[in-house]
């Protein structure tokens, strides 16, 4: 359970590691036609990694861990812009991929990645401003039709399958339409808070799929990230003043990558404090609103507590995964002079023994 594995070699990643389905080979195939060149990944933060792949599997290194929240339609663009407001605190909070390819580099290294190794614009287009596919946004919304129609304005589809359900028709007969299309066509535009359109059990529902944040490091740090988000959603949410309209959507975005350059280090802006600390901000603003916002959905003390609990010592120690899988990498890479992926073998083996503990990762010892 991590972000990016910290021993994978960028040798595990060509074409040999694509799977047979044809629909990722459909997707490969898509990409490169639109680009018209291999993949340029570079990313500098301790270390300096400069990669080319033609292929899309470098994608695969990223693992995530994805919280969906179901909400009435008419709420969905108040908990998508809260979901939009927190990413980048929720990115310091959890950041746990701080190796790629044997370089040190970002906190959440599986953000630069994911939006470098998905891009389908060669670099003259960037240049015209055309959006990318692993995408923030531009703006707060007022409706999840906003981002449905941003898919169509913005982005051709990279998946040219057709549905033999006519929506019209099937709305007339009085059936839910399954909307195939706009599905399928949503699947390929990789927003960090991405919108869900689904049936199930014949009701159709639209969800918040939040998807900033990495695997791991343990279920304990996962049920207390998803804590944290479903709280604090619901808290922002319910204020009388919401944050979206005190914050610039671009202040959003820099507290994202800022956060997943630096993790649980990072200042971050917030309407009323100015740019502080993701810790202190966390503990004097932001983790007293999570409770209140599981209390109103109806969690007791008994459960909330100790998983609040679990993000209110992380940023206590400063300790998250990514900060771990540093130190531990440094203190064995100094002690035992075995060199560099020997050092991160060790490290990763350790981490493997902690997780199946399932002790939340800020108590975990580097020695």
């Amino acid at each position: 359970m991590t972000g990016i594995l910290p021993t994978l070699r960028q040798e595990d990643v060509g074409e040999g590691a694509l799977s047979e389905n044809p629909r990722y080979r459909l997707l490969n195939d898509q990409i490169f036609a639109a680009r018209g060149e291999d993949l340029h990944i570079e990313v500098t933060g301790i270390d300096r990694l400069r990669a080319y792949a033609d292929t899309i599997t470098p994608e695969a290194a990223c693992t995530s861990t994805q919280f969906h929240l179901q909400v009435a339609p008419e709420q969905f663009a108040d908990y998508w812009n809260a979901a939009q407001a927190i990413a980048g605190v929720q990115v310091a909070l959890a950041a746990n991929s701080p190796f790629l390819f044997g370089k040190e580099l970002w906190h959440e290294t599986r953000v630069p990645l994911f939006e470098q190794a998905t891009d389908t614009r060669p670099q003259e287009i960037k240049a015209q401003g055309v959006r990318p596919r692993v995408w923030f946004g531009e703006r707060w919304i007022t409706s999840v039709f906003d981002l449905f129609e941003e898919n169509l304005r913005y982005f051709p589809a990279l998946l040219p399958l057709c549905d033999d359900q006519d929506p019209a028709e099937t709305l007339k007969r009085g059936d839910i339409p399954d909307l195939g299309e706009l599905t399928l066509h949503n699947g390929t535009i990789y927003r960090w808070n991405r919108p869900v359109y689904a049936v199930s059990r014949d009701k159709p529902h639209v969800r918040v799929e939040n998807r900033v944040l990495p695997a791991g490091p343990t279920v304990a740090d996962t049920l207390a990230n998803g804590a944290f988000y479903y709280g604090l959603t619901r808290a922002l949410v319910e204020e009388d003043r919401p944050v979206w309209s005190r914050m610039s959507f671009a202040a959003a975005e820099d507290n994202l990558r800022t956060a997943a350059r630096h993790g649980i280090d990072a200042r971050l802006y917030w309407p009323g404090t100015g740019e502080v600390p993701a810790s202190e901000l966390v503990l004097r603003r932001l983790l007293p609103l999570a409770h209140r916002g599981l209390e109103r959905s109806g969690m007791d003390d008994a459960w909330r507590e100790p998983l609040l609990g679990i993000i209110e010592q992380r940023c206590v120690v400063g300790r998250n995964g990514a900060v771990w899988q540093k130190e531990m990498f440094h203190h064995i890479d100094a002690t035992a002079h075995c060199g560099r992926h020997e050092a991160l073998r060790r490290m990763t083996q350790q981490y493997i023994d902690y997780m199946h503990l399932n002790a939340p990762v800020h108590t975990w010892p580097v020695e």
